[in-house]
């Protein structure tokens, strides 16, 4: 059994409705199983999940993918990795217990 790693994927691209992001994002949370949430905005959205995998090279990996594989079946926009950032799950914890870092939101917000 691999570790959980806690991932950061944020994407842009060119504006799409509001309306029709969240959307697919939703779409995104039934797809994924690990998903936390998501935000959006016209531009841009940034998605936090967990992922299992070996090291982090290999979570990294999977996550410059996750987009553009759930593009087509969830309505995801034509948008670009811009951002990806993997911590193991010990950091994530020790992050929630400094108030100065919020913790995400479970489900889908705009920004």
């Amino acid at each position: 059994m691999f570790p959980f790693w806690h991932v950061t994927l944020t994407v842009a691209g060119d504006p799409v409705a509001e309306p029709e992001i969240r959307v697919a994002l939703e779409h995104l949370s039934h797809d994924h199983p690990f998903l936390l949430s998501g935000r959006y905005g016209a531009d841009r959205a940034e998605v936090r999940y967990w992922e299992e995998a070996a090291d982090a090279q290999s979570v990294v990996a999977l996550a410059l993918s996750l987009w553009a594989e759930h593009k087509e079946r969830c309505g995801l926009p034509d948008w670009q990795v811009v951002g990806v950032e993997v911590v193991d799950r010990d950091m994530f914890h020790r992050r929630g217990r400094m108030p100065a870092v919020p913790m995400s939101l479970v489900g889908v917000a705009p920004f």
